[in-house]
């Protein structure tokens, strides 16, 4: 094997060629049938979904009335990469998405990464979204009076974990009735789910219905689903609209106030929360063969999707932080919820029925992504061949698309909500990140062909490197103490909700007695985590409290390597940082693509390390297939014909 072949590159004037050939003789071709229009209905039904029906909530509750600032960052920051992709798109108006592009700059091996980091952004985020629309789905069907059994609207993990921390909670003195309603939802699949052996049987069947469904709609044709989502994102435009007109009108700007009340570290608390609303507008540029005018087209769609989303985002987010406090937003339905704390049931009704739709076209887009994907990999060779089949009558990735409709639904069946949506973010931003590090290794290359869209040259040799001088002045002057705990790893007190929900049985005992004999409790038959949430408002007075409970220091703290880990992502980003700098002063670099390269590897330092650890994990697993499978039977190997 030689080192040189793992960065064999696929030339714009190939990839061209050969789409020109497909067209001219049927062989692999997929129907044209998609304007600026639908392309841009498309974006909208990718990126309006569980962002502004679920994720919202938890982030306006975190981050208050500001986290508009949040979703403008997002928004930036995708519209950065969203210039990279549109000019990659303009350039190589093929199927693919980033792995295509990938292909061109760097080289087989960084595509293929690429490519199955993609793979799992478009499943995990479809299993997401699947997860989402049975919550929605099953709460309408209670609304109307059907009860399905709590074991087959919940994943498996989802049953574990609850019942795990329902028992601790009840050891520490809460009772089944104070706990939350979801912990209870959890206990109660759990306890009541038949078993097989002693495994539960607990599986989300109605996140396997939709699958179903959506999956046949993409194996029938990109003009069904076209239609599909252009009907499904007028309904979900139309209720938007109609929340916005109704709810301004219960606004009271005392719930502005505080704005920020928890400051930056708030705001950027749901990070990933909000750029999950986000992803979804890539998936426009796997369409880019069934688009009539793909260089002109596939630019103002992403484009014009980023600006409509990001306008109604924050209307939203004002809306409902000035309908209600914020503090009451976390929640999984937060539009819902507000209308119904104002006695407005008729519009939690349709809320709930438009969220159904509005989950359903977002699974409609991310579904009919995937596929052309694995195609793509497929006319490579770095898949089967049968993968890049194409049915005759239908003009889609047929067998593509049946196989991801079983990738989707297994694991839709048992996994839960917050391990798939950071992944999913982590796939999908580290694609951005190399589409728009892409850009940058291409833009000096004289030979390669350009498209109708160019993203605007603005050279950052001096105000990268002088940005990064002035951010760094800036931690140290007004955060000085956080960058000092930061770099020295300061030992971090847990909450009271960890450390209660860590506690064994006895520990919990010991900390209640201990308690009690303070009389800081009158009765040893105390909700634990309660009290100690009541010490936590006052942050000297928990400190101090928690210093002297009789249990090991380890349960008190986050402490060495256990909370240093959790800092690596950011010293990577920060490490990088000065990379880039001097590679943008030596190399002239376009500052648009580097700001979108910067601002969307922060957002992955901002997940967590585990997020990193599986994400790596899908790596290797992929790079295993590569050496064993594509590597050999790439068609850019001098061993294999090309055809």
């Amino acid at each position: 094997m030689k080192f040189s072949n793992l960065f064999r590159k696929k030339s714009v004037h190939d990839i061209l060629k050969q789409v020109a050939k497909n067209e001219a003789d049927g062989h692999h071709a997929l129907g044209k049938h998609l304007t600026a229009r639908d392309l841009t209905a498309f974006g909208i039904a990718a990126i309006i979904g569980a962002g502004i029906f679920s994720t919202i909530g938890k982030a306006s509750a975190d981050g208050g009335p500001a986290v508009i600032f949040l979703f403008l960052f997002t928004a930036v920051a995708c519209s950065f990469a969203a210039f990279a992709y549109a000019e990659f798109a303009s350039m190589v108006p093929v199927s693919g998405s980033a792995y295509t592009y990938s292909y061109v700059a760097f080289g087989e091996i960084v595509a293929w990464i690429i490519g199955w980091a993609l793979i799992m952004e478009y499943a995990i985020g479809n299993i997401t979204v699947a997860i989402s629309w049975s919550d929605y789905f099953t709460g309408l069907l209670e609304s109307g009076g059907i009860h399905l059994p709590q074991w087959i609207q919940m994943d498996y993990l989802t049953a574990s974990k609850g019942f795990d921390e329902a028992t601790a909670l009840m050891h520490s003195g809460k009772t089944f009735e104070n706990l939350s309603e979801s912990v209870q939802a959890a206990y109660t699949a759990w306890t009541t789910a038949p078993t097989l052996g002693g495994f539960h049987l607990v599986a989300d069947l109605p996140a396997l219905l939709i699958i179903i469904i959506i999956t046949f709609l993409v194996y029938r044709g990109m003009k069904e689903s076209r239609n599909a989502s252009n009907l499904m994102v007028v309904v979900k435009l139309c209720i938007i609209l109609l929340v916005i007109a109704v709810g301004v009108f219960y606004v009271d700007t005392d719930n502005w106030s505080p704005f920020a009340p928890n400051g930056v570290t708030g705001i950027l608390k749901g990070v990933s929360a909000v750029f999950f609303a986000y992803i979804g507008f890539d998936a426009i540029s796997t369409t880019a063969e069934e688009c009539k005018d793909p260089q002109r087209d596939l630019p103002k769609g992403m484009m014009w999707a980023i600006i409509i989303c990001t306008l109604l985002y924050i209307i939203i987010a004002l809306v409902l932080t000035g309908m209600v406090s914020y503090e009451s937003l976390n929640v999984g339905d937060p539009l819902a919820f507000v209308f119904d704390k104002l006695d407005l049931k008729w519009m939690s009704g349709i809320i709930a029925v438009s969220a159904v739709v509005a989950m359903a076209s977002v699974l409609l887009v991310f579904q009919m992504g995937q596929p052309r994907i694995w195609m793509s990999m497929s006319r490579d060779g770095l898949l089967p061949k049968r993968y890049s089949k194409v049915h005759p009558k239908y003009k889609t990735p047929s067998y593509a698309t049946i196989v991801t409709g079983f990738v989707v639904a297994i694991p839709a069946l048992f996994l839960n909500l917050t391990m798939v949506t950071d992944l999913c973010s982590i796939g999908t931003l580290f694609a951005f990140v190399l589409v728009c590090a892409g850009v940058l290794v291409l833009q000096n290359k004289p030979d390669v062909p350009r498209g109708k869209f160019k993203t605007p040259y603005v050279n950052a040799k001096y105000i990268f490197p002088v940005v990064l001088l002035i951010g760094m002045v800036c931690a140290l002057k007004f955060f000085p103490q956080n960058v000092a705990d930061f770099v020295t790893n300061k030992p971090k007190l847990n909450d009271a909700a960890t450390l209660v929900t860590s506690l064994s049985k006895e520990e919990a005992k010991a900390v209640t007695n201990y308690l009690y004999d303070l009389k800081m409790i009158k009765d040893t038959k105390v909700d634990l985590e309660a009290t100690l949430s009541e010490y936590q408002k006052d942050p000297k007075a928990y400190h101090s409290l928690v210093d002297e409970l009789p249990i090991d220091q380890s349960l008190k703290y986050e402490a060495g390597f256990a909370l240093f880990q959790h800092k690596i992502p950011m010293w990577i980003f920060i490490v990088t940082l000065f990379g880039l700098a001097a590679w943008a002063y030596q190399k002239n670099l376009s500052l648009i693509p580097l700001l979108g390269l910067v601002s969307c590897l922060y957002m992955m330092a901002e997940l967590s390390v585990w997020n990193w650890i599986y994400f790596t994990i899908w790596l290797l697993v992929g790079l295993t297939i590569y050496f064993g499978f594509s590597y050999k039977n790439s068609k850019l190997n001098e061993n294999t014909p090309l055809s």
